[in-house]
């Protein structure tokens, strides 16, 4: 016995023309349609379930037929309640039915027809990977940014209120910005200002300290690039200046907190500057910048080897850099001795041997006038001599100990052999020296082919 009504079948079968069903086909028709009916209900109730609603709506129903595969109601859509109005068939049969809003048809043909909404998609990209923004179509480029400014501000500026006015054919790019917390911006301001501060050496000490413990610094690492590259560039005759700017890098490599790698590239130049750089600081004071130079060069070592196993081609380029510059006849004595110390620094005891003995000689004549002088460029040139006995000794702390009595056996024949490797100047003053092991490490190679 079926709980839907026959008489239902039997209207709906004269209304499309079929005028006699047995009552066999109008029973099996009000099962199959009571059957309909609760499948549809299940699957609105699921609908209903998953959004966490107690009521159900008319988009259950129509979510229910379109998982069927039944093509859904139309009319129902509107979230706005329905509006039921009562008419009355005869005492005590009211009749409610739903009140339909008049429309005028003038002015529904003349109205233009509605654009077509798009398909709601979503798309997943990176938008930074520690910290760095991956070159792909959907992030912006360099360029994008400064032509931000030339965008047109208003409603035409944005996409959604374009397509309502039927200005949609403009192609909107979105900018993703790399926006600092206000905390982090006072941050950065307070180091900057404390670290420029000579007055107050207890504020900079304490910039500094913060800089190599702090582990929320992730994103102001390429602001503070950017700012010794910029304190570097425009104050190469500022010693304190430069100094700070190295001290600043120290701290931000000693930070363990920090990923550094992929500022690398940015962070050598500045150094490379205080190294290497030509003119740096007042020129009067002929020695203030030895210790800066001596600061840059502990912080190539440093970078060779922290970062030197993730770039294969960092120590050498370092190296080609600072060779290239010892070897200049035409840069100033600070720039060879920042050379010297920089390649000590990249590769110790086997860059010492490989690229500073074998050149000696050859540097000899750049020095030696200077040394002999009593000029004003004498004391540049001994720091420069002291740099390069600094770079021997390294050679001399990896030998280790020698044999006893080969330092007074043939110590003619030993000068003479010095002299002939590392120059006049060079081998006699480490002859003079009286250490042994430094005159066999220096002539290590000569040594080891006569004991072959």
């Amino acid at each position: 016995m079926s709980v839907w009504n026959p008489d239902n079948i039997k209207d709906v079968a004269e209304s499309v023309g079929i005028a006699s069903l047995s009552n066999d086909v109008v029973e099996n028709l009000s099962r199959d349609v009571e059957y309909r009916l609760s499948q549809v209900l299940e699957e609105a109730l699921k609908f209903m379930r998953h959004s966490k609603r107690t009521t159900l709506s008319t988009q259950d129903i129509s979510q229910a037929l379109r998982v069927l595969d039944v093509e859904p109601l139309y009319g129902y859509e509107s979230t706005r309640p329905l509006r039921f109005g009562e008419a009355s068939i005869g005492p005590g049969q009211p009749l409610f039915y739903v009140e339909d809003e008049e429309v005028d048809f003038e002015k529904l043909i003349n109205a233009p027809l509605p654009k077509v909404p798009r398909e709601i998609s979503f798309t997943a990209h990176w938008l930074a990977v520690e910290g760095v923004q991956p070159s792909i179509p959907q992030n912006p480029t360099s360029a994008d940014s400064r032509n931000q400014e030339l965008v047109p501000k208003g409603p035409g500026a944005n996409s959604s209120l374009a397509a309502i006015n039927g200005n949609d054919n403009v192609a909107v790019k979105p900018l993703v910005k790399h926006i600092l917390s206000k905390e982090l911006q006072l941050y950065f301001e307070k180091i900057c200002s404390a670290i420029l501060d000579e007055a107050n050496d207890e504020y900079r000490v304490a910039a500094f300290a913060s800089l190599r413990s702090d582990p929320g610094l992730h994103q102001l690492v390429p602001y503070f690039v950017q700012f010794v590259a910029e304190k570097v560039t425009h104050n190469l005759k500022n010693i304190f200046i430069l100094t700070q700017m190295m001290q600043l890098t120290s701290a931000m490599l000693d930070n363990e907190s920090l990923y550094v790698d992929p500022y690398i590239a940015s962070i050598v130049p500045p150094v490379l500057t205080s190294l290497v750089g030509r003119r740096l600081g007042d020129p009067s004071s002929s020695l203030a910048h030895f210790p800066l130079r001596d600061l840059a060069a502990s912080l190539i070592g440093l970078i060779t080897k922290k970062y030197g196993r993730t770039s294969h081609t960092l120590k050498p380029r370092l190296a080609r850099t600072c060779l290239k510059h010892f070897l200049d006849p035409n840069k100033p004595l600070g720039t060879h001795y920042g050379a010297i110390m920089g390649l000590q620094a990249i590769g110790g005891p086997d860059v010492v041997r490989a690229l500073i003995i074998p050149n000696l000689k050859v540097y000899e004549s750049v020095i030696k006038d200077e040394i002999v002088d009593d000029g004003p460029r004498r004391a540049e040139a001994e720091m420069v001599l002291g740099a390069i006995f600094a770079a021997l000794r390294t050679l001399e702390d990896e030998r280790g100990e020698m044999m006893n009595g080969q330092s007074g056996n043939g110590g003619e024949e030993m000068k003479a052999k010095l002299v002939e490797k590392v120059g006049e100047l060079m081998g006699t003053k480490v002859f003079e020296m009286g250490r042994p092991r430094l005159a066999h490490a220096v002539l290590e190679d000569q040594v080891w082919l006569r004991g072959s």
